[in-house]
């Protein structure tokens, strides 16, 4: 991060210099001047004493550094210093042309350099070796950098921004040497942990490493063993990455340890675990805090004689044994056992106290049938209620892995009552659980949709809808990646070609573009018709025709047409329509929809050799009868796969369960209206006309005179990339599939299709994006989605 950080501050200085000329001369003429009033022989001596000082900091920093036995660090520091030198070089060839960076010598013994170089090297020498703790050198270095960088100014050796280049390409290259020579993470021996313990007022008599940074720690005198957790580097740094796409998905995720300061996680930790043995909780005990280095700390707690619930009990697995128990294994927790989970999770609750990472490995049983909780690492103090919610859903899903979903609920509502479990049910989703957790209902896959189950069977009045923790989706990510892309790829086309949106309109025919653009308009409400003809019950035209032309703001949001659909939905929901008729009617449309495309295709394309080429061509490039007889022999040995293939029959039977179950019934209440069926399927129709019409008279527009059948081929082609392509909108397939089509069908080059296309999408994508979003936030003041 803060070489990614530099680069860009280094970016800035250059466009500084290439771009803000006036202010940058006038910088420099204004140092020059008042360099001009200081008398000259102090000024030397001065610029002498920092160039001495300018040497002999780094060299006496790398004897101290030598001296403590820290070679690799003095190593790394000498090859960033070079890599320094030699990157302020080749700046200074490449930015030489640049006026601003540098000024005549004085004297008139040439020019300066871009990059006053002899700061880069001492700058990247010392970050690379890293200050941290070191107030003294860092004072120094500071000074020593200052007054160099003044008498730099004054004797006329540098400019401001050569200055501010130099420091800044010395820190940069700094944490790029750092980055990829990797930082070297010293772990305390044994000898070294006793003797820091000991400062602290504990007696070791032997430290033993148990794991990955654990240590046992045994004490004179018969004292009770302690469990040290060493914190470096490498535990914050593990697991950062997953850490960081949680919090960046999830609202309520866990800050990562990797983003905090390793003074600010040892006082976190151990500050969690004075505040939940204060609240009466079973846990490890700090006994000690220690800081070792910059990039060293400890924390020693009170050993505990416990073991978690993933060593002591088996996991539920479904009953091999009628006599059994539904999910119960044989060695399990008992009742007492379980309430005394709940109530230890119940006194972090009364402090509000978060637990944050519950799981089979952080729940302890000791040899009395006791229940200790652990890993507070992550945990939060004065923690809000969603938090609270989730460390009891987190219990649930612990103990209902290791005694069933029916134990464990009847365990907490008997401790903490029927409100706090039934507020934890909407947030029963694997996303809100810890790894360990999740991993056990995952080996498990019903046991989840039991424990719901449960909770509703005891408490019928609790709410079921689940709560939304996600803020980012992985789909919505991907979309939202692609629709960058592909409208930074289509501007790059647009403005780095002849094709510019804005030389377009200006040049468009006024009459065919008037007529476009009433035929993209007349497209919303035939869409209305559309709309209302397959939903029985009747709408409300005005709101129908806002809801539609909201479409057009909400699908810039989604690929595809998938925002539309959501807000159709939704419309109709509010308009008190059940929710299963809503969809049903969403699905007859969209069936009837896909049908009449399908159909209007094959016909178009059948027809666009007749008339699909400009006179004096050659025939079209696409062969309409061909095409028609390859798709249906395509969708053939589709039919006979699945028809001949019972795995592929099973499957298909599966994808049209719904389709049997909930669109045919609606279809047959349809059907009892002709009237209004006839409208739904001539208004889709019509929709495809009316875009059909619009795309020609833009084609007419920008001077091409394609055939009707060609460009109704190439909009109806484009319009199904729209609906596949997982942009916002179809922004990029759909322009380049249309233009595609419109070349291959009208013969016209691939520069004129293309505009055309631009202006098709202008009107119909970019233009009514403020229309609908005027008309969404009517219809939300309305209550009407």
């Amino acid at each position: 991060m803060r070489l990614l950080s530099g680069l860009c501050w280094i970016a800035l200085v250059l466009l500084l210099a290439g771009y803000a000329r006036s202010s940058a001369l006038g910088l420099d003429t204004d140092v020059s001047r008042f360099a001009d009033l200081l008398p000259w022989p102090p000024v030397q001596l001065a610029a002498a004493l920092c160039g001495g000082a300018l040497l002999l900091v780094p060299l006496g920093y790398a004897v101290d550094r030598l001296l403590r036995a820290d070679g690799r660090r003095v190593a790394d520091g000498v090859l960033a210093a070079v890599l320094a030198y030699g990157l302020s070089l080749g700046l200074d060839l490449l930015a030489g042309d640049l006026t601003t960076l540098t000024h005549e010598l004085p004297g008139g013994a040439g020019r300066t350099d871009p990059v006053y170089g002899h700061l880069a090297p001492v700058v990247a020498f010392m970050t690379a070796i890293g200050t941290a703790g070191m107030r003294r050198w860092r004072s120094a270095l500071a000074v020593t950098l200052t007054l160099s960088g003044l008498s730099g100014l004054i004797t006329g050796y540098a400019t401001p921004l050569s200055l501010v280049l130099s420091l800044l390409l010395g820190w940069t290259t700094a944490h790029a040497t750092r980055y990829a020579v990797g930082e070297p993470v010293g772990t305390p021996t044994e000898g070294q942990i006793g003797a820091a313990l000991a400062a602290c007022g504990v007696r070791p008599d032997a430290v033993l490493a148990v794991g990955s940074s654990r240590y046992l720690v045994t004490q004179h005198d018969g004292r009770p063993d302690l469990d040290v957790h060493l914190l470096d580097r490498h535990v914050q740094a593990s697991g950062l990455l997953g850490h960081l796409w949680l919090a960046l998905r999830l609202r309520t995720a866990p800050r990562p340890l990797g983003l905090r300061p390793l003074r600010a996680g040892l006082e976190h930790q151990t500050l969690l675990g004075h505040a939940a043995t204060a609240a009466g909780v079973r846990t490890r005990t700090p006994v000690a805090a220690v800081e070792l280095s910059p990039d060293a700390a400890l924390v020693a707690y009170h050993r505990i004689d416990a073991r978690p619930f993933a060593e002591l009990f088996a996991e539920c697995t479904p009953p091999t044994d009628p006599a059994e128990p539904d999910g119960v294994p044989e060695i399990t927790p008992t009742d007492a056992e379980l309430r005394d989970a709940w109530q230890q999770l119940a006194l972090l609750q009364r402090r509000r106290i978060a637990h944050r990472s519950l799981s089979p490995q952080t729940v302890l049983l000791d040899a009395e049938g006791r229940v200790h909780l652990v890993g507070l690492a992550r945990g939060e103090i004065a923690a809000g209620d969603l938090l609270l919610r989730l460390d009891v859903a987190g219990m649930l899903a612990v103990l209902a892995v290791h005694a069933g979903p029916e134990r464990a609920v009847r365990a907490a509502i008997e401790v903490l009552g029927q409100g706090p479990v039934g507020a934890a049910l909407p947030l029963l989703q694997p996303i809100a659980l810890a790894r360990d957790t999740r991993a056990a209902l995952a080996r498990h896959k019903k046991l989840a949709c039991e424990l719901r189950a449960e909770v509703q069977r005891q408490m019928p009045q609790a709410a079921t809808e689940p709560v939304r923790l996600e803020r980012l989706r992985p789909r919505t990510l991907i979309t939202v990646i692609a629709g960058i892309v592909a409208g930074i790829t289509l501007l790059q086309f647009l403005f780095s070609s002849a094709v510019n949106p804005v030389v377009v309109v200006s040049d468009a025919d006024p009459l065919w573009l008037a007529g476009a653009m009433f035929w993209a308009a007349a497209s919303y409400p035939v869409a209305t018709f559309a709309f209302s003809g397959f939903v029985p019950e009747k709408l409300s035209f005005r709101s129908t025709l806002a809801a539609q032309v909201a479409g057009s703001f909400v699908k810039v949001a989604g690929p595809g047409g998938v925002g539309g659909l959501a807000l159709n939905t939704r419309y109709l929901q509010c308009a008190g329509i059940p929710t299963a008729q809503a969809m049903s009617s969403i699905g007859v449309s969209q069936l009837f929809g896909l049908v009449l495309h399908m159909l209007q295709l094959a016909v178009f394309t059948a027809l666009v050799g007749s008339d699909g080429t400009l006179p004096g061509t050659e025939s079209s490039s696409l062969p309409g009868g061909w095409l028609l007889w390859l798709a249906g022999a395509a969708v053939a040995v589709v039919a006979g796969s699945i028809a001949s293939v019972p795995s592929l029959r099973r499957r298909a039977q599966t994808l049209l369960r719904p389709l049997r179950a909930e669109v045919l019934p609606r279809l047959l209440d349809l059907a009892q209206q002709p009237g209004r069926l006839a409208t739904g399927v001539t208004g889709q129709l019509l929709v495809s006309m009316c875009f059909v019409v619009c795309l020609y008279c833009c084609t007419r527009a920008v001077g091409v005179h394609p055939g009707f059948n060609a460009v109704a081929v190439s909009f109806l082609a484009g319009n199904a990339a729209g609906n596949v392509v997982p942009t916002p909108g179809g922004v990029g397939g759909v322009e380049g599939l249309t233009a595609g089509m419109l070349k291959a069908t009208a013969g016209t080059d691939y520069g004129t299709a293309f505009a055309a296309v631009v202006l098709f999408r202008l009107l119909t994508f970019m233009l009514p994006v403020l229309p609908g979003w005027a008309a969404f936030s009517w219809l939300k003041r309305r209550r009407a989605i």
